[in-house]
Formats: C-alpha cells, sequence, structure tokens
C-alpha cells in the first residue's frame, strides 16, 4: 500500500493493482480543479475511466453522489477497496465510458483518460490501456467531448485534464461544436516522464517533441449552456 497526498487534510490512502494507473501529478491537477466545483451533498458525480478511483473518492469526500467507471476489473476493484479504507462510498459500473450509465445525467463529469500518442496501429493491450489513446492521442478525448453534452443536466460541468500533445485547441473546439463553454482552468509544465522518453524519437519525428523533453498538462473545463 502507498499513501498519495491529493488531498492536504487528511491525505488519502491509495492502494493499487498492478495494471492499474497509480495516480500521479495528472491526477493531483485535476482534483485542484475539482475543489473549485463546489461539490456539495447532493452533487451527482461521474468519473469516467476511474483508474485507482482517487479522484472519485475525493469527489466523495467533498460530498458528492458518485458514480465510477472503468472498463478494467482491476481499476474497480481498486477502487471499491480505497473507496472502503478512505471511508466513502462509490457507486460503481464496468463499462466502455459513458455505455455504463445509459440515459443517466450528471452536475459534474470528471474524467482523466488516456492521452499518450502512441505509435501503431493496434489498439493498446494491458497495462498501456490506462495511457496509450492512438496516435494523436485522442482515442477515448473525442468520444468524451462528443458525448458531454448527453451526460451533463443543465449547467452541468465537465472537467478533463490531458497533455498538450494531443492538442488543447482541438479539445476545446469540439466542446464549443457540441454546445459546451470550454476554457482551460489548469495548466503545469513537467518534464516527460519514463513512457514518453521511451518514444521521444517518434515524438520528434511527428513534431511534438521540444528540447527539453516538457510537456504541458491541461485540466479543460466544459459547462453546458
Amino acid at each position: 500500500m502507498t499513501t498519495e497526498a491529493l488531498a492536504p487534510h487528511p491525505p488519502l490512502r491509495c492502494w493499487v493493482l498492478p495494471g492499474v494507473y497509480r495516480p500521479q501529478f495528472d491526477t493531483r491537477l485535476l482534483t485542484r480543479a475539482l475543489h473549485r466545483e463546489g461539490v456539495t451533498a447532493g452533487t451527482d458525480v461521474l468519473d469516467l475511466g476511474t483508474g485507482s478511483g482517487m479522484l472519485a473518492v475525493e469527489a466523495a469526500r467533498l460530498g458528492g453522489r458518485v458514480t465510477a467507471v472503468d472498463i478494467s476489473r482491476r481499476a474497480l476493484a481498486a477502487a471499491w477497496w480505497n473507496a472502503r479504507q478512505n471511508g466513502q462510498t462509490l457507486r460503481l459500473r464496468r463499462g466502455d465510458l459513458m455505455t455504463a450509465v445509459p440515459g443517466r445525467r450528471f452536475d459534474l463529469v470528471v474524467s482523466n483518460p488516456p492521452y499518450v500518442p502512441a505509435p501503431g496501429e493496434h489498439p493498446p493491450r494491458g497495462a498501456a490501456r490506462a495511457w496509450d489513446a492512438g496516435a494523436d492521442g485522442r482515442l477515448l478525448i473525442d468520444r468524451i467531448c462528443d458525448h458531454a453534452p448527453a451526460l451533463l443536466r443543465p449547467s452541468g460541468r465537465l472537467l478533463m485534464v490531458h497533455s498538450h500533445l494531443c492538442g488543447v485547441e482541438a479539445t476545446l473546439a469540439r466542446l464549443t461544436a457540441a454546445g459546451l463553454r470550454a476554457q482551460v482552468v489548469e495548466r503545469a509544465q513537467l518534464p516527460y516522464g519514463p513512457v514518453l522518453r521511451s518514444r521521444a524519437e517518434w515524438l520528434r519525428e511527428r513534431g511534438l517533441a521540444d528540447e527539453e523533453l516538457t510537456e504541458e498538462l491541461v485540466v479543460i473545463r466544459g459547462e453546458r449552456v
């Protein structure tokens, strides 16, 4: 077991199984944005691609009624245990993004989807499903953008984190086209992690890698209007 300080007081306890995405800086960045959304008792929250469940647990700790979705059984097992050991309750649903909650609408949808550009034409397998997202990194991002309005109640909000490598302006434009008011609410610059470093040459060939091998993470907020 490990301790991840995703919220200041007290820190959340986090346990992950092999192959489940461990909370990292992108999780903390999204958590920071979550804290500004005024989640209280009665706020219906959906966490798409919950992974370890730590974002969902934090939303529940703020008072939200949280549904956590993932296609991975291991991820849902980790999310269940992390909710339990942090004294929270989640509604867990297994499925492919929004197909796991047909017909439901929420006040807030949060997502840390796979967003790392990956060479090759085959879908990611194994642990890589938690980060690889096709040649442009938008394998799931575009689906979330297109379906967000159907998931949100009037004035509902979407918070999604991803790298600049998969196109911040493309996400803003896609959410706007879907009928949401979209903007960047968090930015952070950080060095490449192990996965990006391992494919730095491929990223350079595509014109995506800079000399410093740094990426910008953003949290994009969309509000249904």
